[in-house]
């Protein structure tokens, strides 16, 4: 585990949003409703390993919750997060991490002092993929960070297929498909969205978010609402660049 975080301005706090096992960081002296980012961690990661991140967004005035995943952390976790597990786990996750969306966003606002105007969603890897799908169906957050995840589940689907000899499994398939950020552009339309990514990732391709911008951005009508950067030579790694931009975008649109 890693080591505690001591700061006389932040407040760290394990909490409990219906069930699911949380880290809280927030600035000691903020009063009244405060701006709230959701960050969700990668496959085979936990709450714990993006307290760093979550104390680094916490340093510039927000309020960070970091929810354990099922299968991850404090929720039944797996022994070894090899092929197989993905296999089996890695999009029952994401789907799981949607579902418990809206009952974190509630407990935010009622309990936590959020504003309901200025939550904020990101993650990294298999957190981008949730932090996309909640963003999209989720139309009351204000904002969008993603490292090295994809808003393209279906088109990254068959790149996982292909790269991990995945079986087809028309169930999840069918879900991916309706739940796919890429399938609801109409639900996207405007609200800011800033992609990150490395453009030598070998775990989760880049070429599933260059098609999901390509297919975008001809539909904002404000352009500076949707960015995307790509790393040249960068593999799957979250970078001092990528947080330095991460806090620029929630400055401007949280």
């Amino acid at each position: 585990m890693a080591n505690h975080i001591k700061s006389n301005y932040i407040l760290e706090e394990k909490i409990s949003i219906e069930g699911i096992p949380a880290i809280l960081f927030r600035p000691k002296e903020r009063k009244g409703l405060i701006p709230t980012i959701i960050l969700y961690h990668g496959w085979s990661s936990n709450k714990e390993l993006q307290r760093m991140r979550g104390f680094i967004l916490s340093t510039v005035g927000y309020q960070v919750i970091i929810p354990d995943a099922v299968h991850h952390g404090e929720r039944n976790p797996l022994q070894n997060y090899d092929i197989d597990d993905g296999r089996k786990y890695f999009w029952d996750t994401i789907f799981s991490n949607l579902e418990e969306s809206k009952s974190i966003i509630d407990e935010i606002i009622l309990k936590y002092n959020g504003d309901s105007d200025r939550i904020g969603v990101i993650g990294n890897s298999m957190g981008g993929f949730t932090a996309a799908g909640v963003y999209t169906h989720n139309p009351s957050i204000k904002a969008l960070v993603i490292f090295n995840g994809s808003c393209g589940w279906e088109n990254s689907n068959e790149i996982f297929k292909e790269i991990f000899k995945m079986t087809k499994d028309e169930e999840i398939e069918e879900k991916i498909f309706q739940l796919d950020p890429m399938h609801n552009l109409n639900l996207l339309k405007d609200r800011p969205i800033l992609l990150l990514h490395g453009d030598s990732d070998d775990l989760v391709s880049i070429e599933s978010q260059r098609i999901f911008y390509k297919k975008i951005k001809p539909v904002y009508k404000y352009e500076d609402r949707i960015k995307f950067i790509e790393y040249p030579n960068l593999n799957h790694f979250v970078t001092t660049n990528m947080m330095e931009e991460s806090i620029a975008w929630f400055n401007k649109y949280l």
